[in-house]
């Protein structure tokens, strides 16, 4: 039987998971049963003697496995942020199974069957627009998933996406292990010039809880970023730097490139199967973006405007680091150092100069403040409801009457258990059934520098802005307000799915807006006018290298997913060199390599969407025009942009919602006018 901790829906406050009850043993046998449950209400829809319609089939079909999707959610969500050596084998384990039923579903041939009488007369059956793009999705989930396959071919589809399961996480269980198991302990502290006072206090902080003597560097990004960003030492910068290069790539067992050569002919062998030319142009035909073309040529076209920008700025670069230090050659391990010292003299800006205007606790209490202003919610923290660690920090969320809109997770700190990276998450997802509006639970995770014992968490430029961009994903989630669950919140097309994270990164840049939360954590002292100007003046620095760099992860991704031979590849490293030939600044270091840990593309959901991230920029930036057009905190351009935008979900095609919001379709100069890559316009 399921454990009576895991039974959904939960005997808790707000129907929140009780973490404190759940042991790791209960998933596996709960999982399992679930997935039985969940096959029940399967067989029931098919085996309905009535005739199929909307309801007792697509609809039927959306709300089942609800108690499957919240116990795997909660068990995938500790594997990325509180995961242990169990959780891991447990997920070995649990893939294959989920992966199975959900090819059970796809590939059932009654349940097609009814699916497609519905579809077959959906023009005669009066329904809403969101229940016509719901029958759509489910029509495709099978139609794109092989219900049109023989029963030999459907074996051939299981067989792989089973072994797709567990070579993905693999892939991440791989470089979870690497980042964590490199050290590098300075115990002489001339080795720590140049190196920020709050940096060097939190590597003695990390060396004493592991019982050394000195200073332990690592590399999650806390750790990591200030050592290549100031440490005046160059060997250890390229230590450091050739590590992180190296995650995966050492030839041991935690190598992943034939995990990669795997994967990348795996999918492209399903996407064959089921009748596409590559694996690039099965995922994108349900994008904005459509081919691999187009993608393709979005990409070349933003390369040829941000080129020349990109090599006059390693020009201008490299001669600054002669100049300084007689460096003949630039290289990767000297980007961010170098960038950092040029920054500091062309705008008398660095981040140690801004952090202390942005304490951690400062700024997530500035993002509720501008989600009050635009949207009316109220942030609440709570403390009776379960968290999966201690750090976690959790929030009820309200509208201005006092509705309950979400149960909002924070989680910040860096661990041994946890990923690296930011990312937003969902335990629970909103939807309306019975006539309830059912709330979600969203929760955004971090990897930001942690107080220590003198000072509190003071963030860097670059985490503001990550903690503005996964609020915008979590305001995503929470302001959901859709029928269905399964076009609910971030259940958009994924070339769509960052557009409310990267505008919400506008407002970490206006003086109306900072001035709301960035505030001296000893002082009290509002940020000065100067640094504002500094921070908007500094914006578009080495705009070009950064937009560059962006563009050679999306035509990397592109030369794994859209080759139509991608079988005939052998050699990681020499595929990977050719696809950045037309990006490349630094030289190649040849013990480095990209793919080994690019866990976006080979773990996560950015295989073939990569380019998503610079196509929402186009969107964002456009977006971010209108509301400077009319205020930045323009209630009536922040209330089409939540009734057209956050609401919505995926119940119409994005670019309908896009245009309803902002009149006309995004213009691409709105992006490169901001990035500096042409000349600006008044608004």
């Amino acid at each position: 039987m399921i454990k009576k901790s895991l039974i959904t829906p939960f005997s808790t406050k707000y129907n929140t998971p009780p973490f404190s009850k759940i042991e790791y043993s209960d998933f596996l046998p709960t999982i399992k049963e679930a997935i039985e449950l969940a096959k029940i209400e399967i067989d029931t829809i098919v085996n309905n003697p009535e005739s199929a319609t909307f309801e007792n089939t697509i609809e039927a079909l959306d709300f089942s496995g609800e108690q499957l999707d919240r116990i795997s959610s909660i068990f995938f969500n500790l594997n990325s942020a509180e995961t242990n050596e169990e959780i891991q084998k447990i997920a070995q384990e649990v893939s294959p199974l989920l992966s199975e039923f959900s090819n059970d579903i796809t590939l059932n041939q009654g349940l097609f069957k009814r699916v497609k009488v519905v579809y077959e007369q959906k023009d005669e059956l009066g329904l809403t627009t969101e229940q016509q793009t719901l029958l759509d999705k489910k029509y495709k989930s099978f139609s794109r998933n092989g219900a049109h396959l023989p029963e030999d071919k459907k074996q051939i589809l299981r067989d792989i996406d089973k072994k797709l399961s567990s070579l993905k996480l693999k892939f991440g269980e791989n470089v979870l292990a690497e980042t964590n198991k490199f050290e590098m302990l300075i115990t002489d502290e001339i080795n720590l010039s140049g190196l920020p006072e709050g940096t060097k206090e939190a590597a003695k902080q990390l060396a004493e809880s592991k019982e050394k003597e000195g200073w332990l560097f690592t590399l999650h990004y806390p750790s990591y970023i200030p050592f290549m960003t100031y440490a005046d030492n160059r060997e250890l910068r390229k230590k450091l730097a050739l590590a992180a290069g190296e995650k995966s790539f050492r030839g041991d067992k935690l190598d992943n490139q034939n995990i990669v050569l795997e994967i990348v002919k795996l999918r492209h062998e399903r996407a064959k199967l089921l009748g596409y030319k590559t694996h690039a142009h099965f995922v994108l035909e349900e994008r904005m973006a459509k081919t691999p073309e187009k993608v393709e040529s979005f990409l070349n076209e933003l390369l040829e405007k941000a080129k020349p920008a990109a090599e006059s700025e390693f020009e201008e670069l490299s001669q600054f680091a002669k100049e300084l230090d007689n460096i003949e050659q630039l290289e990767k391990w000297d980007s961010a150092y170098y960038s950092e010292k040029l920054k500091q003299k062309r705008f008398d800006l660095d981040d140690e100069k801004l952090k202390p205007y942005f304490k951690l606790e400062n700024v997530i209490e500035g993002s509720f403040t501008i989600a009050k202003k635009l949207f009316g919610l109220q942030f609440e923290e709570i403390n009776d409801i379960d968290k999966y660690h201690e750090e976690v920090l959790t929030y009820k969320v309200t509208d201005t009457d006092g509705n309950l809109v979400s149960i909002y997770y924070a989680d910040f700190f860096p661990r041994p258990g946890k990923r690296n990276g930011a990312w937003m998450t969902s335990y629970k997802p909103q939807y309306i059934k019975n006539g309830e509006n059912s709330r979600p639970h969203v929760s955004i995770v971090c990897n930001f520098t942690k107080p220590t014992k003198s000072k509190p968490s003071l963030l860097t430029f670059n985490e503001v802005t990550t903690l503005f961009h996964e609020f915008g994903h979590a305001l995503h989630g929470m302001l959901a307000n859709t029928t269905y669950p399964g076009l609910s919140g971030t259940s958009v097309y994924w070339d769509f799915v960052e557009l409310p994270s990267q505008v919400m990164e506008n407002w970490c840049y206006e003086k109306e807006a900072l001035e709301l939360f960035a505030t001296h954590y000893e002082t009290g002292e509002v940020i000065p006018m100067e640094l504002i100007e500094k921070i908007k003046d500094s914006a578009t620095f080495n705009e070009g290298m950064q937009t560059l760099r962006q563009l050679s992860f999306g035509l990397l991704d592109m030369s794994w997913h859209a080759g139509e031979s991608p079988e005939k590849i052998d050699n990681v490293k020499a595929h990977e060199v050719e696809a950045f030939k037309g990006t490349q600044l630094y030289p190649d270091v040849e013990t480095n390599c990209m793919s080994t840990s690019f866990a976006h593309i080979f773990q996560g959901g950015y295989s073939s969407g990569y380019y998503s991230y610079k196509w929402a920029e186009v969107l964002d930036a456009d977006a971010f025009e209108y509301f400077k057009e009319e205020g930045i905190f323009s209630k009536t351009v922040a209330s089409k942009f939540k009734d057209n935008i956050l609401s919505q979900g995926g119940i119409e095609d994005p670019m309908t919602l896009y245009k309803r919001f902002r009149g006309k379709e995004p213009q691409p100069e709105a992006l490169l006018r901001r990035a500096g890559l042409i000349e600006k316009q008044p608004l």
